[in-house]
């Protein structure tokens, strides 16, 4: 009896910790309104999509020119992604390029994740993006910038603002997959679709050289509908490992 008492526990404390990042953000009005009307109608899409809407991975990918948000799902950390919803920019602030320093008004570009969830954003909700990383602390001035985010609204200073109907559906899709056990969703910002058209028209571009690196990750992902392994060299060139 005692051993079977110390099985259930277990397994209801396995739920409880699988339960508590959603749990923890429904406690916030803007997050639980989110839920409440956005959430269905994104359920329903998901599994329509042949997915289990209680686990699950998502991929961002923005592409400045274009003005578009992505959102791709996957079922793990092996299998394809499928592209689920895009959405429109609602703003954009600067010129195609990286950002390299505080108050240039760029958006950056580059590879990235989501590394905060705010339910209390100035913007309604927002989703943090890990800028500066390496490659921007190498490559920019000595402040180069941070809180980046995609959020709610429609204005904006070098972030991603999808207004604050939209930005519901992104941040309960983030939350979800969060809470499904995805540690990690990548961020992977462009200066646009990086196809060799596109970015020969950018020759004389001073930030060829570096969208040239940038290209590698997009062209892996349009071929394999997977993540490339990035890596940052010490000159803070992105690194693309063409996994087998």
């Amino acid at each position: 009896m005692k051993i079977t008492f110390i099985i259930i526990l277990n397994l209801l404390l396995l739920n409880t910790s699988a339960q508590s990042f959603k749990q923890k953000q429904l406690k916030f009005e803007r997050v639980k309104d989110a839920y409440d009307t956005k959430w269905t109608d994104l359920e329903t899409l998901i599994k329509n999509k042949g997915f289990d809407a209680e686990k699950f991975r998502i991929f961002i990918r923005v592409f400045k020119e274009e003005q578009k948000t992505e959102i791709w799902i996957s079922k793990n950390t092996k299998s394809k992604f499928e592209l689920l919803k895009t959405y429109d920019v609602a703003r954009s602030s600067g010129i195609l390029g990286p950002k390299r320093t505080e108050g240039d008004l760029q958006v950056p570009e580059g590879f990235y994740h989501i590394d905060r969830f705010n339910p209390l954003s100035s913007f309604y909700l927002s989703l943090g993006i890990n800028y500066p990383n390496a490659s921007d602390k190498i490559l920019g001035t000595e402040k180069p910038g941070s809180d980046i985010f995609i959020h709610g609204s429609d204005v904006t200073v070098g972030c991603v603002p999808l207004t604050d109907d939209k930005i519901k559906e992104v941040y309960t899709l983030a939350v979800q997959a969060r809470n499904g056990g995805q540690k990690l969703i990548a961020v992977h910002i462009f200066p646009f679709e990086m196809t060799d058209n596109k970015l020969n028209k950018h020759l004389e571009s001073p930030s060829y050289i570096f969208w040239k690196t940038l290209q590698k990750g997009y062209l892996f992902f349009e071929s394999r509908k997977k993540l490339p392994k990035i890596d940052i060299r010490k000159d803070g060139i992105y690194d693309i490992v063409l996994q087998k």
